[in-house]
């Protein structure tokens, strides 16, 4: 009796599993999924990585290469915290979008409501960092406006204006304390007037102070009771606690071509207590938690008869809000969670029209795809930023896998 080689055995396994549940994703084709993720560790390239995709909740295929931390050749596991930077933005994104729910906020309320730090924000017209040129704003900046990235706010890693230069100089990552930092954004100038562009920015964490004003709560404690508790997203939250600290993956970036660590940026930390919790950069989770949030953003508002959003407020968050504006991406607008696939064919990528989607400063990305029903989260935690274009070769290949 012939026996099939081990090595064919996962794909033989995929290939009867896909039979019988008669699955939308030729098993041969997921094989490439992990030949890519295996040749980036083995390249060198990235220290470890890990995915997990989803389809109609259920799981596609789970893949962990490499290693948590190259010094202690410690093995990277499915479990493993890693710092998720800017996917912390669409999960403070929805909490305030319950907060909306309930009636505490409103899309269209001014924050200098709540915070009266931006009763008269001024704009940047000209001159220098040293001598800033500025106008008053036309309209007030709003929480739809928080929740879109039109208020006028910027980020420090930019080079594009002498607003930039002033962030840097600001030192906003060194706060704190949530009103340390407000009190810095606040004197700031806005790079544009409020509603007419889209920058990405700091609004998410300017959203974070809004949503503890308002509750008169910590922000890390809002967002467990309305989104990451419900959700059972039990590894997700502004820090780490000594008990799981042994789970965190180490930040990685190569120095004379070869890969070490390095510390975090952001203001990141995991020991609680320190700096402040930042609704756009500050959170950790892990691959399964962070999946079960693209589940609550594919689906209707509800995960596992667990009810987070309304239907229709899921709508109106993942419709293009930017009326034709541009982000940074060809062919996506922006909802009032994060990004949204406008033009697939203008953004030189795989994802259907309507899916949203998002990434992370240690290379960590995720996409909730509606029209495929489908859910993924991609996880490494290198700087600089995808340095190897792993996010557009890891959506290619689970695409092209798909019947």
């Amino acid at each position: 009796m012939l026996r099939a080689p081990l090595l064919f055995a996962p794909l033989l396994s995929l290939a009867l599993a896909a039979q019988q549940d008669e699955s939308p994703f030729l098993a041969d084709r997921l094989g490439r999924v992990e030949q890519l993720l295996r040749s980036v560790v083995d390249s060198g390239q990235h220290a470890g990585v890990s995915c997990l995709v989803l389809h109609r909740g259920q799981e596609v295929l789970a893949h962990t290469f490499g290693v948590a931390d190259v010094g202690a050749r410690a093995p990277l596991q499915r479990d493993a915290i890693v710092r998720i930077y800017s996917m912390s933005k669409p999960i403070t994104a929805v909490t305030a979008l319950c907060l909306v729910e309930r009636g505490v906020l409103r899309l269209d309320q001014p924050i200098k409501d709540l915070l009266p730090e931006f009763d008269k924000p001024e704009v940047f017209v000209g001159g220098t960092a040293e001598a800033p040129q500025t106008v008053f704003v036309e309209r007030p900046i709003t929480v739809r406006m928080l929740l879109n990235h039109t208020a006028g706010f910027s980020y420090d890693f930019f080079r594009t204006s002498p607003v930039h230069d002033l962030y840097r100089q600001a030192k906003l990552w060194e706060a704190g304390s949530s009103a340390d930092f407000l009190a810095r954004a606040a004197k700031l100038p806005l790079l544009a007037q409020p509603g007419t562009a889209w920058n990405y920015s700091i609004a998410d964490d300017v959203l974070g102070v809004l949503i503890e004003r308002a509750t008169k709560r910590p922000l890390g404690d809002v967002v467990h009771e309305l989104v990451t508790g419900p959700l059972r997203m039990v590894d997700t939250d502004f820090d780490v606690p000594a008990s799981k600290l042994p789970r965190l993956a180490s930040l990685h970036t190569r120095k004379a071509g070869k890969l070490a660590t390095t510390e975090a940026t952001f203001g990141a930390y995991a020991e609680a207590g320190r700096g402040f919790a930042s609704g756009g950069a500050g959170m950790f989770s892990t691959l399964d938690d962070y999946a079960r949030f693209g589940r609550l953003l594919v689906g209707d508002g509800e995960v596992d008869g667990v009810r987070v959003l309304s239907r229709r407020m899921l709508e109106v968050a993942r419709g293009d809000s930017l009326e034709g504006r541009t982000t940074s991406r060809a062919g996506d607008g922006w909802g009032l969670v994060c990004a949204v696939v406008r033009d697939p064919s203008a953004g030189h990528d795989l994802m259907n029209q309507g899916a949203q989607h998002w990434s992370g400063a240690a290379s960590t990305t995720f996409w909730a795809d509606p029209a495929a029903e489908l859910v993924a989260v991609l996880f490494a935690q290198h700087q600089p930023f995808d340095e190897f274009s792993l996010h557009s070769r890891f959506r290619t290949a689970v695409y092209q896998a798909m019947r």
